[in-house]
C-alpha cells in the first residue's frame, strides 16, 4: 500500500505551462518526449498510443466486433462502471508514459477546465500548438493529434464504413470534420476543412470551448444572467447524494423521474458528455440559432474515435477529478453505494455490454473492467481495486477548480431545501438520429424566447443497427425552473430543439414520425 508520503502528484496542465514558460521547462518537455514515445510504438504494442487509444472505441474487437448486442469498444457509458472504468483506463495510459526510457516520473496532468485560464481562454495552449521544440528540435505537437499506423475498419451495421479511417488520417477536433470512410464523405470534409486556416481553427474550438463552459440563463426583466454551462454542471454533480445518480446519466435520470418537487440532479457524466460534444464539433445553442460550423463532426464528438485524440485523456483525467473531489465531499473514499437492479446498473443499459462483459448482466463494484490486468499481467480490475486513489494506486491530485471542500459544504449547509418544478422533456426517440446530439429547451415569455439549458448526448451513428439500442431508444432531460418566479414558469410555453450532426429539418422530421417526444412542467 502506497503511504501519504510517497504519493505521486497529478497537476494541471496549466501548471506545467507556467513552469515551462517561467523557464521549468522540463516536466512539460518530458510529458511531450513521453507522449511521443507511446504514439511511435508499434500498433500491436500493448503500450502504445494506438492500442490504449484504441480500446475505448474502434478498432472494434471481441464480441462487438461482429455481434450487435455488444457496444463493440470496452469503454463504459451510461452505467454505474463509466468513472471507474475511465479511471483505471487513465492509470494505465499513465503507465504507458511511465514506460518510455526518461519519462518515469511522469504523470497524467488534467485539463482543469473549470479554472480561471479555461472560462476566458479555453484550452491549454500545448493541446493545440502546432509545433513544439524537444531537444532543440521543432517536432510536431505530440498532443495536438494523432496519426493513425494502420487502418481501421469501421464493421456496424448501418454505418456504411463512415467511421473507417484509412492509414495516415490525423484526428480532428471542431471546427473540422474527420469522417472520411466513404469517398463521398471524404471529399465533404476535405472541402470544409479547407475553408478554416489551423489557427484561425484553433481560434473558434476554444470560442466554443468557452461559450460552452460559461452558458447562462438571460432571465425575463428585471434581466440578469444565470450560469447554466458546463461550469454549473460540474458545481451540480458534486451535490449528488450517492455514487449510483452521480455516476452516470441512466441512474441520474431515474433519479429525475421519481423525485419530483426536487433539484435535479447532475450525473457526473453529462458536462463530461458536453466537454466532448464541445470539442468534437457542436456550438453553443442559442435561441435557434446552432453551430455555425453545421459540418464540423470530430473525432472527440463521437465515442466510436474519441479515444485516439491525445485531449481525450487529459479531459478523462479531469473527470477523474472530479471523481476524487466528489469522494472527499461526501465520505465515499473508501467505499462506494451502488442501488441493485437500478436503471443503469446492467450492461445492456444504454450503450449495450462490452466485451469481456455477458450480454445483460448486472453491474457491482466486482465486475470486472475489463481489459485492464493488475502489475502480474492476468487479473483483471475491479471498482473495489480503485475506489481510493491515494491507498489503492498511490497517487492523487493538486488543488484545482472546484476544490474548496469547506465551502462549498457550509453553503450547502446554510441553504434551505425549496421545492423546485422542472421542465421534464422525455420520449425522445434516438432511432433516427446519427451519431450524438444535443437537447435544448427554451422558455417563451410575453413573446420573448430564453434558451434555458443544453444536454450533450454521445451516440452511436447507426443505433438502427445496434439490437440492444433498440431496446434503449428513449432519451431525457430535466432542467430545473428554478430560477424563474412562479408566475413567469406558469405564463411561459417550452419548447425543445435537437441538433445532430446531420441536416436538422429531416432529422426532427423524422423524430416527429416515429415518436413526438413530450415537454411537461413538474
Amino acid at each position: 500500500m502506497a503511504t501519504k508520503k510517497t504519493l505521486r502528484v497529478r497537476r494541471s496542465l496549466r501548471e506545467l505551462e507556467k513552469d515551462y514558460m517561467a523557464g521549468n521547462k522540463e516536466p512539460l518537455e518530458h510529458l511531450m518526449r513521453a507522449w511521443k514515445g507511446i504514439k511511435e510504438l508499434p500498433p500491436d504494442d500493448l503500450k502504445s498510443f494506438f492500442n490504449l487509444g484504441g480500446l475505448h472505441g474502434e478498432p472494434f474487437r471481441g464480441a462487438g466486433w461482429g455481434l450487435n448486442t455488444f457496444w463493440g469498444g470496452y469503454c463504459n457509458h451510461g452505467n454505474v462502471l463509466f468513472p471507474t472504468w475511465h479511471r483505471v483506463y487513465c492509470y494505465k495510459l499513465e503507465q504507458a508514459l511511465q514506460s518510455i526510457p526518461g519519462c518515469q516520473d511522469v504523470m497524467l496532468p488534467y485539463w482543469d477546465e473549470t479554472d480561471e485560464e479555461s472560462l476566458k481562454e479555453g484550452i491549454p495552449w500545448s493541446l493545440t500548438e502546432e509545433y513544439f521544440t524537444l531537444d532543440k528540435k521543432k517536432i510536431p505537437n505530440p498532443l495536438r493529434s494523432f496519426v493513425f499506423p494502420v487502418t481501421i475498419t469501421d464493421n456496424v451495421s448501418g454505418d456504411d464504413g463512415l467511421y473507417t479511417k484509412p492509414k495516415g488520417y490525423e484526428t480532428v477536433r471542431y471546427p473540422y470534420s474527420g469522417l472520411v470512410g466513404t469517398e463521398k464523405a471524404k471529399k465533404k470534409s476535405e472541402a470544409h476543412n479547407k475553408k478554416y486556416p489551423y489557427h484561425e481553427g484553433v481560434k473558434l474550438l476554444n470560442k466554443n470551448i468557452v461559450g460552452w463552459l460559461n452558458g447562462t440563463v438571460k432571465l425575463p426583466p428585471p434581466v440578469r444572467h444565470l450560469k447554466n454551462g458546463i461550469l454549473q454542471s460540474f458545481e451540480q454533480c458534486l451535490d449528488a447524494p450517492n455514487y449510483t445518480v452521480f455516476s452516470n446519466t441512466s441512474s441520474a435520470q431515474q433519479w429525475n423521474q421519481l423525485n419530483d418537487g426536487k433539484k435535479a440532479v447532475m450525473p457526473l457524466e453529462q458536462p463530461h458528455n458536453d466537454i466532448h460534444l464541445a470539442v468534437g464539433g457542436f456550438d453553443v445553442p442559442n435561441q435557434g440559432n446552432f453551430s455555425p460550423v453545421a459540418d464540423a463532426n470530430g473525432d472527440m464528438g463521437e465515442n466510436d474515435t474519441a479515444g485516439l485524440d491525445p485531449i481525450f485523456f487529459f479531459h478523462h483525467c479531469n473527470v477523474d477529478r472530479m471523481f476524487w473531489v466528489w469522494q472527499i465531499r461526501n465520505g465515499y473514499t473508501d467505499g462506494l453505494d451502488i442501488f441493485p437492479n437500478y436503471p443503469g446498473t446492467n450492461t445492456s443499459d444504454s450503450q449495450g455490454a462490452t466485451p469481456g462483459v455477458p450480454a445483460n448482466a448486472w453491474l457491482d463494484l466486482d465486475t470486472p473492467l475489463s481489459p485492464f490486468t493488475k502489475d502480474d499481467g492476468k487479473t483483471i480490475f475491479t471498482s473495489m481495486d480503485c475506489i481510493n486513489i491515494e491507498k489503492q494506486l498511490g497517487f492523487t491530485y493538486s488543488i484545482g477548480s472546484l476544490d474548496d471542500k469547506e465551502k462549498v459544504i457550509s453553503q450547502r449547509n446554510a441553504a434551505p431545501a425549496k421545492t423546485v418544478r422542472k421542465l421534464v422533456v422525455s420520449d425522445i426517440n434516438r432511432a433516427p438520429i446519427k451519431g450524438s446530439f444535443v437537447i435544448s429547451a427554451f422558455a417563451t415569455i410575453d413573446g420573448e424566447t430564453y434558451h434555458i439549458g443544453s444536454r450533450g448526448v454521445l451516440s452511436r451513428w447507426a443505433v438502427m443497427g445496434c439490437a440492444n439500442c433498440q431496446t434503449h431508444l428513449e432519451v431525457k432531460a430535466f432542467f430545473d425552473l428554478d430560477f424563474m418566479t412562479a408566475e413567469k414558469r406558469d405564463a411561459a410555453s417550452y419548447h425543445v430543439q435537437i441538433t445532430g450532426r446531420q441536416p436538422a429539418a429531416p432529422m426532427l422530421a423524422l423524430i416527429e414520425e416515429k415518436s413526438p417526444y413530450k415537454i411537461e412542467v413538474r
